[in-house]
């Protein structure tokens, strides 16, 4: 039975790459890639002759059988076509599909784009949320906002160049000024971090069309003393919290121009009542308007 590695690779300067990283590119049976002509930079650069297959989106069905019968016979690499494989990417369902099969799964730590942005970016380590790449349908990106609107850990996300600004739109809608830092083409020849607000962002990026591949990190919310008494109705017995309690709340938050799956949250994490009975409430109250 062999193993398969998860073998991080660099995010854009070829020197990024651990000797125990090269070494097993070296002596497993198979590569499997998300892209073969990316990694074939890096194995040509390093002179591997490891044969390569790829391993995405769409063809990951497919693949996975060939893959896990390659394990059969001896040790499979996965990579990525920068930084540590499985994360936002199809790795993941090869993992489980390997562990259900019964093999090792090993991983080669090495680059990461979220953790490279998060210690560059000067703002709190030692708590963070990564969420990916965000929605393209506004709707959608702005709904994930509202549900990090007060979260006071630092949040991570991928985004591309051409919905970069709009983004960042959002983050000053939904956040307000929230300091930021943008990550583009990190460890490449004209990497670069810029910092500030979504709006001073904006203008920059603006003035400077984007280019390249981003990572935004954004600061945790700041608890006020309103949100600090909110955590601490958290501890209530949910006993103690009415649906009169719940309407009322939901009219406050209503009041500050707060409304629909926002405002269920926020009065939910609150009064520590159950969501669907907020969202209840909240049709009672709201609903015929």
């Amino acid at each position: 039975m062999g193993t398969l590695y998860l073998v991080a690779t660099p995010i854009g300067n070829l020197e990024d790459i651990s000797l125990r990283a090269l070494r097993v590119l070296r002596e497993v049976r198979l590569i499997a890639a998300e892209d073969t002509r990316h990694t074939r930079i890096l194995l040509n650069h390093y002179q591997i002759t490891t044969p390569c297959i790829s391993y995405h989106e769409h063809n990951k069905l497919v693949r996975r059988d060939e893959i896990l019968a390659e394990l059969q016979a001896g040790d499979v690499a996965l990579v990525s076509d920068a930084g540590t494989p499985a994360i936002s990417d199809p790795g993941q369902e090869l993992v489980q599909a390997c562990l259900a099969a019964g093999h090792a799964v090993t991983p080669i730590p090495g680059p990461s784009a979220p953790l490279a942005a998060l210690v560059v970016s000067g703002m709190e380590t030692s708590r963070f949320l990564f969420v990916g790449f965000l929605p393209r349908q506004a709707r959608e990106r702005r709904e994930l906002l509202g549900e990090i609107a007060d979260m006071t850990v630092t949040v991570i996300c991928f985004e591309t160049p051409h919905r970069i600004i709009e983004t960042l739109r959002d983050i000053a809608e939904t956040l307000g000024e929230r300091q930021l830092a943008v990550a583009n083409d990190l460890t490449k020849r004209f990497e670069a971090t810029i910092r500030g607000t979504a709006n001073e962002l904006i203008e920059h990026f603006t003035s400077h069309p984007p280019r390249g591949e981003f990572t935004i990190v954004i600061a945790g919310a700041t608890l006020t003393g309103e949100h600090k008494r909110d955590r601490q109705r958290l501890r209530l017995p949910a006993a103690t919290v009415t649906r009169d309690t719940i309407a009322d709340y939901l009219r406050q938050l209503a009041a500050q121009g707060i409304s629909g799956s926002t405002a269920v949250r926020r009065a939910a994490q609150a009064l520590g009542a159950p969501k669907n009975t907020v969202y209840d409430v909240w049709q009672e109250v709201f609903g015929k308007q």
